[in-house]
C-alpha cells in the first residue's frame, strides 16, 4: 500500500504513506476488535487506505501544491484527485519500482536496507532497531536523511532505461543479500524477527524474477542461495540452545520443499555465460544440504570457493575456504595456510584455528578458543565457544587450570 500510494502522489510523500497505512492498520485493530474480522480483510484495507489517501491529501491540500507538479503531465489541475489502485498487478509493479527507487546510489547502504524495512516489507521502527541492534533515535534519523535524498535527488518511482537495468540490479540484488544475512546471521535473539527478514528478502527475490527485465540468472542465482539458506532455518535454531552450528544440525529438520525450489531456481541461473558471486555461493549451499561427507562433495566445494575469490575476495570467505581446504587437504595444511590470513581480531578466525588444532594439539586449541571467546560480541557465541573448551579441557592440563 505505500508502494502504490508513493507511486501515485510521488516519492516525496512517502512520509505521508507511511503515516496513512500506518493509521488504516490502526482503525483495523481498533474495528475488528469489536465488530470481528471482515470476510475479506485485505479488500477492507485496500478501502479504508484508499479514503483516507483521498481525505488527507484533499484536506491539507497537498495536492495543488506539492502533488500537483508531479502529476501535470498527465492531467490539469482541476480533475478529481486519482484513487490508489491497490490491484495486485499496480501493487507488484509498485514495488519494484519503489525497491529500485530504494535502492538509487544516492542513498547509502545502511539507509536502503532500512527503507526497505519500512517501506517494502512493513516492518517497524523498534523492529528494524532490534534487527540492527540500534536505538530508535538512529533507526528514525537514518530513514529522515534517506527519504530527504528521495526529495532532493529527485528520485522517481520508475524501472530504470533497458541499458541501465544490470547495472542497478547489482544494486538491488546486493540490499536483498544483506537484508537475508541480516536475519540468517543476525545477532537478535528474537527468532520470529530472524525468519521474517529472511523471508521478505526471499519474497523480494522472487519478485524480481516475476518481471522480464529483473528475472536474469544473478537473480535467480540469488534465490536459489536464500532458498537453500533458508531451508535449514528450523534445524539452525531451538528454544534451548540459540544456534546450532551444521554439524550437529538433524537433516529430518531441513526443509526439502525449500531446498527442490532452491534446485529449480539454481537451474534457471544457468542461462547466459555470466557467473556471478551469486551462483557460486547457491552452489556451495546446495552441497551443505546434502549431508553426506563425501571426496567429491569436498573437493567441488573448495574449487568453487577458489573461483569466488577470484570473483570477489573478502576476508570471510578466504576464512569459509580454510574449512574446506582442512576437509580435502588435512589439517596441516588448511593450518599453514590459515595462520597466513592473520584476521587478529575476528572470533571466528580464532575458532577455525581451534578447530583446526583439535586432535593434533588440544592445548593449543584451547588457547585459540578462549582468544574467540574474549571477542565474540554475543552471549550465544560465547556459549558455544565455552562448550567447545569445556569439552578439551577434561582431557588437557591447560584446560584443567582454567576457572
Amino acid at each position: 500500500m505505500v508502494a502504490v500510494i508513493s507511486k501515485l502522489y510521488g516519492l516525496s510523500n512517502i512520509q505521508i504513506a507511511e503515516d496513512v497505512v500506518s493509521e488504516t492498520f490502526l482503525q483495523a485493530a481498533e474495528t475488528w476488535g469489536i465488530e470481528g474480522t471482515p470476510k475479506n480483510p485485505t479488500a477492507w484495507l485496500y478501502v479504508v487506505a484508499k479514503r483516507k489517501a483521498l481525505y488527507h491529501f484533499r484536506r491539507k491540500k497537498i495536492f495543488s501544491h506539492k502533488v500537483s507538479p508531479e502529476l501535470r503531465v498527465r492531467q490539469q489541475q482541476d480533475q478529481e484527485i486519482p484513487e490508489p489502485d491497490f490491484s495486485l498487478h499496480n501493487i507488484q509493479d509498485s514495488q519494484l519500482q519503489m525497491l529500485f527507487a530504494i535502492c538509487h546510489p544516492a542513498i547509502a547502504s545502511e539507509a536502503q536496507i532500512g527503507l526497505a524495512l519500512r517501506t517494502l516489507c512493513g516492518f517497524g521502527i523498534d523492529e528494524i532497531a532490534e534487527a540492527f541492534l540500534s536505538n530508535k533515535d538512529t533507526i528514525n534519523k537514518r530513514l529522515y536523511r534517506a527519504r530527504k535524498k528521495l526529495r532532493t535527488e529527485n528520485i522517481r518511482m520508475e524501472l530504470p532505461p533497458k541499458d541501465e537495468i544490470p547495472e542497478r540490479l547489482d544494486s538491488v540484488l546486493r540490499i536483498i543479500y544483506l537484508l537475508f544475512n541480516e536475519g540468517y546471521y543476525s545477532n537478535t535473539q528474537n527468532q520470529v524477527l530472524q525468519k521474517d527478514l529472511c523471508l521478505e528478502a526471499m519474497r523480494l527475490g522472487l519478485l524480481l524474477t516475476g518481471h522480464e527485465e529483473t528475472d536474469q540468472p544473478k537473480t535467480n542465482a540469488l534465490v536459489a542461495l536464500m532458498c537453500f539458506h533458508a531451508s535449514r532455518f528450523e534445524a539452525r535454531q531451538h528454544t534451548e540452545k540459540p544456534i546450532i552450528l551444521y554439524d550437529q544440525q538433524n537433516p529430518a529438520l531441513w526443509d526439502t520443499a525449500l531446498i527442490k525450489q532452491g534446485m529449480h531456481f539454481l537451474g534457471r541461473s544457468a542461462r547466459g555465460d555470466e557467473i556471478s558471486s551469486y551462483h557460486l555461493e547457491a552452489r556451495i549451499a546446495y552441497w551443505h544440504c546434502i549431508k553426506e561427507d563425501t571426496p567429491e562433495k569436498w573437493e567441488d566445494i573448495l574449487h568453487l570457493y577458489d573461483q569466488l575469490l577470484k570473483v570477489s575476495y573478502s576476508p570471510s570467505i578466504a576464512l569459509n575456504r580454510m574449512y574446506a581446504l582442512y576437509k580435502v587437504k588435512g589439517a596441516e595444511t588448511a593450518i599453514t595456510e590459515a595462520e597466513k590470513l592473520s584476521l587478529e581480531d575476528n572470533h571466528f578466525y580464532f575458532v577455525l584455528l581451534g578447530e583446526l588444532y583439535r586432535h593434533t594439539d588440544p592445548e593449543k586449541a584451547i588457547i585459540h578458543f578462549e582468544k574467540a571467546r574474549s571477542l565474540a560480541k554475543t552471549p550465544p557465541e560465547k556459549e558455544i565457544i565455552q562448550a567447545k573448551i569445556d569439552r578439551l579441557s577434561s582431557n588437557s592440563p591447560i584446560g584443567k587450570k582454567k576457572p
